[in-house]
């Protein structure tokens, strides 16, 4: 069977919900673990900052890949394992960068991370990529570095986030792995 790591993309840090997690004044649970020293996981925060979409995209990595196979996408950061700890001075660092490949301080790390995962691939494996395919966001520093080995789920063509989420909530649910898709693909649906 084929190694399959799974690059997950971030939640937006300039929303609502992150707003809500970062009030000094927040009580609920992820609020109190990210004003403490440790930080909160990355997992419940962007869980809770993106709803739906992320909470489907890390349920599925981790049902499919496992912990040590799921890697988020940071600003600033590159690539992190679920449990990594955001603090207010990381998210300081996080909300610095804007997700664009022209921005050495996004796209270096992300660059970095990428060629260290890239350098431990078995000849088979596959990166699937849970986020936008539709932009060059992540595909244009990823895929000079992956190549045909950076995957997308096809289904994925065309729907937008919550119907992303949603379906893999489902395909979690119903033990049933979606199909991957080179980006030779069509990443979007012709209108």
């Amino acid at each position: 069977m084929a190694q399959k790591i799974f690059l997950l993309s971030p939640a937006s840090l300039n929303g609502v919900r992150a707003r809500q997690l970062m009030s000094p004044r927040a009580k609920f649970a992820a609020a109190m673990e990210y004003q403490s020293p440790e930080g909160v996981p990355i997992a419940r925060a962007f869980a809770f900052m993106s709803a739906l979409y992320f909470r489907g995209k890390i349920a599925y990595s981790l049902h499919f890949g496992g912990t040590e196979n799921t890697f988020v996408i940071t600003p600033g950061f590159g690539l992190v394992d679920p449990e990594w700890r955001i603090t207010e001075e990381r998210m300081k660092v996080m909300r610095r960068p804007d997700v664009d490949v022209r921005r050495r301080n996004y796209r270096k790390p992300l660059e970095r991370d990428a060629n260290a995962i890239a350098s431990r691939l078995e000849e088979d494996a596959q990166v699937i990529l849970l986020g936008s395919v539709a932009t060059g966001k992540y595909v244009d520093v990823l895929w000079p570095i992956l190549g045909s080995r950076l995957r997308f789920p096809g289904v994925f063509a065309g729907l937008g986030d919550m119907s992303r989420g949603g379906l893999m909530l489902r395909a979690v649910r119903e033990n049933r792995e979606l199909e991957y898709v080179t980006l030779d693909s069509p990443r979007s649906r012709a209108r």
